[in-house]
């Protein structure tokens, strides 16, 4: 168990008892001196470090380690020394829980094969999550130019298909049909205009493009203005 990663930093103590750092860092100082009288080894308590303060300047701090901290709880009272109690207890308990779940070794090739397979699902999912944000992100992508133009030649080309079983047609008939149609990829599409159509779009309007016929209705005005031509 590597020692520094199960500390508690003295500015982190002081906030949990409630007292200025500066005053915490003195009474450190006087219990490694005790401890120096007795010839223990004030490591296994405090260890010397620094900090960066608001300034960006390095300022001496210490380290806690589980034992520090039992040493300055002691010295605390009543409802203080028991809320700082829980405090660190928990702290140092979660650090604890962190470590062995990181440590964790397989013992036996059976371990060996569940955590190596744990991996790799893990690692699957985060591919798999990926691909599909890099997907969602491709099918959301606006139509490219290529794209929209090949689309509008599309469109401009079954309309001359269609036109032709109508004999010949005005430039108000045409602009019928390319209305009709256009309505048409904004209804198969949920978009409302062919500007805002996207990637996951493209197959569905060139589908929709080489079934489409002019309903009804379009039909029967297209008709109704050649015959009025006729009759004019």
């Amino acid at each position: 168990m590597n020692q520094l990663s199960q500390t508690i930093t003295s500015n982190e103590v002081a906030d949990m008892i409630g007292k200025e750092h500066s005053k915490l860092i003195r009474d450190i100082r006087t219990y490694i001196g005790y401890l120096g009288e007795a010839k223990i080894g004030s490591s296994e308590f405090f260890i010397e470090s620094t900090y960066k303060s608001e300034q960006n300047k390095d300022l001496p701090n210490y380290l806690l380690t589980k034992q520090g901290c039992e040493l300055v709880s002691n010295k605390l009272t009543g409802a203080k020394g028991v809320q700082f109690t829980a405090k660190y207890v928990s702290r140092f308990n979660q650090m604890e829980e962190n470590t062995k779940q990181q440590s964790k070794v397989a013992t036996t090739p059976r371990e060996q094969v569940l955590l190596a397979l744990q991996a790799s699902e893990e690692t699957n999912q985060r591919v798999d999550e990926l691909d599909t944000r890099v997907a969602d992100l491709e099918e959301n992508t606006v139509l490219s130019a290529g794209d929209y133009g090949y689309i509008s030649r599309r469109i401009n080309q079954r309309v001359s298909e269609v036109a032709r079983g109508f004999g010949k047609l005005t430039q108000e008939q045409r602009g019928k049909l390319h209305k009709d149609i256009n309505s048409g990829v904004k209804a198969v599409t949920g978009v409302s205009t062919r500007t805002q159509l996207r990637n996951r779009h493209y197959e569905t309007v060139l589908d929709f493009i080489n079934d489409w016929e002019p309903s009804t209705a379009t039909k029967m005005q297209v008709r109704q203005m050649s015959l009025d031509l006729e009759t004019a």
